[in-house]
């Protein structure tokens, strides 16, 4: 029963929408480990939908393309940069936001920033960059990316602009990191120069576009 004041409708919905968050991640995780095993191209979505117990249309529901499968783990992140400039602290511009949440993931050993040394999320990133057509998707998932972020900052030319610069820029430290990692190197070792990276990422940034307000 619905406690006084709240909607019944809206508890249900939360409801399905957890159900449908958790089949989101089962089936991603299933195609995943597939993958690992098998190699992405070696795998079928109709392989995928019987091991995850459920229909081809209805994956493909979930999942719009078979790279998709992999790129969920990305879905959290996709507008990250937008949910950091609109939550920033007063004062703050949205460079100074921006670094200061990259280089906390860089502290934390966050995937995202490429600095993460876990074998799970070497294996991961090697199957991700290690298939044309799972970098070909990756480019629309920034795409989007980039334009949340322009919408957070204005939506201007000047805005479009910036994103498209900040996004590039993200991208580039993380795999600069992933690479390192991936050539032996280990997270504790590359971290030093990886908060270097990111600092004159940042003064080159702050020099070409100025903060925006």
């Amino acid at each position: 029963m619905a406690m006084d004041g709240e909607n019944p409708g809206q508890e249900r919905m939360s409801l399905r929408e957890r159900k449908k968050q958790l089949t989101y991640e089962a089936v991603s995780e299933a195609a995943i480990a597939m993958f690992l095993e098998r190699g992405f191209d070696k795998v079928s979505v109709a392989e995928v939908a019987a091991a995850a117990d459920i229909s081809k249309p209805t994956l493909f529901r979930y999942f719009p393309a078979k790279e998709d499968l992999v790129l969920h783990r990305f879905a959290d992140h996709e507008d990250e940069s937008a949910r950091v400039v609109a939550a920033r602290a007063d004062g703050e511009s949205p460079l100074d936001a921006l670094r200061r949440n990259f280089l906390d993931g860089l502290e934390r050993g966050d995937p995202v920033t490429g600095l993460c040394d876990v074998p799970a999320v070497l294996a991961y990133q090697r199957l991700l960059y290690g298939t044309p057509s799972l970098v070909a998707r990756l480019y629309a998932y920034q795409g989007r990316s980039e334009a949340a972020l322009a919408r957070a900052l204005g939506d201007r030319v000047r805005d479009r602009l910036a994103a498209g610069q900040i996004i590039a820029v993200l991208r580039v430290l993380a795999l600069e990191n992933w690479r390192r990692i991936d050539a032996g190197e280990s997270a504790e070792q590359v971290y030093p120069s990886a908060v270097e990276s990111a600092e004159l990422a940042f003064v080159q940034l702050r020099t070409g576009l100025g903060d925006q307000d």
